[in-house]
């Protein structure tokens, strides 16, 4: 259920971009928007900038692999200090060619959190300043925290990709 905080966002969001929200929700009295990756640059923009929004912190910006969709996620969350209140944003890439602007311009901070999603799912952030590897070697040529390859040893009938919350075998490569 979503306080009067978060129905006035939500009404300021939808007169705006209306056509861009796909879906909304809260999720531990956090408001959550799913939106249309065309949008995500001037959404961030219009909340940042909006006199009585003012969600100028960006608290965390991550990826997240939906292998049974083939798509991978961007989420983004804002605080504005002023309202303590928070707001989750996710767009939605084709896990082939994840690409998406960089926020940079607006959150020095998101350097960083642009790379580490760069350096671990693949995301590449259009217009980064210097979107490169922060924590796996440069040469590396997967991301890791994509769900593409199974946990264990295949030949194990101990364990099974199942007791670790994965998806049976035929969801993941094994090349």
């Amino acid at each position: 259920m979503e306080s009067a905080e978060q129905s006035e966002t939500l009404t300021l969001l939808t007169e705006r971009f209306g056509d861009s929200i796909l879906s909304t929700d809260v999720h531990y009295g956090i408001l959550s928007l799913s939106v249309k990756q065309a949008a995500i640059v001037d959404i961030i923009h219009f909340l940042y900038d909006h006199p009585q929004l003012r969600y100028q912190y960006l608290t965390t910006l991550c990826g997240i692999h939906y292998p049974e969709l083939s798509q991978i996620a961007v989420m983004y969350q804002l605080h504005s200090l002023e309202n303590n209140k928070r707001i989750r944003l996710k767009i939605w890439l084709p896990e082939d060619k994840p690409e998406t602007p960089t926020i940079t311009n607006l959150f020095a901070g998101a350097n960083w959190m642009e790379r580490e999603t760069y350096d671990f799912f693949g995301v590449v952030f259009t217009g980064h300043p210097d979107l490169r590897r922060i924590l796996n070697v440069e040469d590396m040529t997967i991301f890791p925290m994509r769900k593409e390859y199974p946990l264990e040893d295949q030949t194990r009938e101990d364990k099974k990709d199942e007791m670790f919350g994965r998806l049976p075998h035929q969801h993941l490569r094994t090349s």
